[in-house]
């Protein structure tokens, strides 16, 4: 059974028009169901989360930033979001996700996540110290820190979104690997960290094609040194292409499919209710 559940509707609007897309290219692409899980930047109930946590000054980081907080973002309610979905269930079989980003002050995010009935939520690390790391147009800064410094804070930011229960699976493991800045140390010591993490959360390991056909590194998320540790603690995993264009959904599935059979997995899960149903990998 072929299943995605990481794919956003943001560069479009919610007209059944621009969604009907991705349920084309799922069916080109043979998938039995999939799931939208709109970023959190797309609903309002976050936003002073966003402005809490992200480094908004005067500096290069902080330029930008501000500005992609008012672009094109906070668009629709998280009532909004719940009504086009079940407007779309009438006609396709479609879960409803969210991606939330690793807030420090997950007793707000998780009051906002507790009132809506999602089938799964997901984790992503997407801000170190308030840095947009995977933004290009800032990429600069990664020359202002050492490789270590940024294993570390990703690390505790997974086992802080891990550590607060909140979240069903993991956002696209260790893709700080995604602008070709590669380790010359053993990271081990990270990765394990990481994946004991998400084996007390009980979490669900998403593997990731986005970042081999949207990034430089044109690898699977996570890379091979993490998904033997996972396969190692009996972390399950979902495979996942991270559309934000309808053309994307689906995209490198059997690609992925065959990436987890290496590590020895042979199963996927199915995601309903915020429960899990054991599938065949196909």
């Amino acid at each position: 059974m072929k299943m995605d559940y990481h794919m956003h509707f943001e560069k479009g609007s919610y007209d059944e028009a621009w969604a009907e897309g991705f349920f084309e290219a799922a069916r080109r692409r043979g998938l039995s169901e999939i799931g939208i899980s709109e970023h959190s930047h797309t609903f309002p109930e976050f936003r002073d989360l966003y402005y809490e946590d992200l480094v908004l000054d005067d500096s290069f980081i902080g330029a930008f930033q501000q500005k992609w907080l008012q672009s094109n973002k906070f668009k629709y309610t998280l009532d909004e979001y719940f009504r086009f979905m079940e407007k779309l269930r009438r006609k396709h079989t479609v879960r409803t996700g969210i991606e939330v980003c690793n807030f420090q002050d997950q007793k707000k995010v998780g009051e906002i996540l507790r009132a809506y009935d999602f089938d799964y939520i997901i984790g992503s690390v997407h801000f170190l110290h308030g840095w947009a790391y995977d933004s290009s147009e800032i990429k600069a800064e990664w020359e202002r820190h050492s490789l270590q410094e940024i294993y570390e804070w990703y690390t505790e930011e997974v086992e802080k979104l891990a550590d607060s229960g909140l979240y069903d699976i993991l956002g696209h493991p260790f893709n700080i690997r995604l602008f070709c800045f590669l380790p010359d140390f053993d990271v081990t010591p990270y990765l394990e960290r990481a994946v004991r993490a998400l084996k007390r959360a009980d979490m669900i390991v998403d593997v990731n094609t986005g970042t081999l056909y949207r990034y430089p590194i044109r690898e699977i998320s996570p890379y091979p040194d993490f998904m033997k540790l996972a396969a190692k603690y009996d972390l399950p995993v979902i495979l996942n292409s991270d559309a934000h264009r309808p053309e994307d959904c689906g995209a490198y599935h059997d690609e992925a499919v065959e990436y987890v059979r290496k590590f020895g997995y042979t199963t996927t899960l199915q995601l309903v209710n915020r429960k899990r149903n054991v599938m065949d990998l196909s």
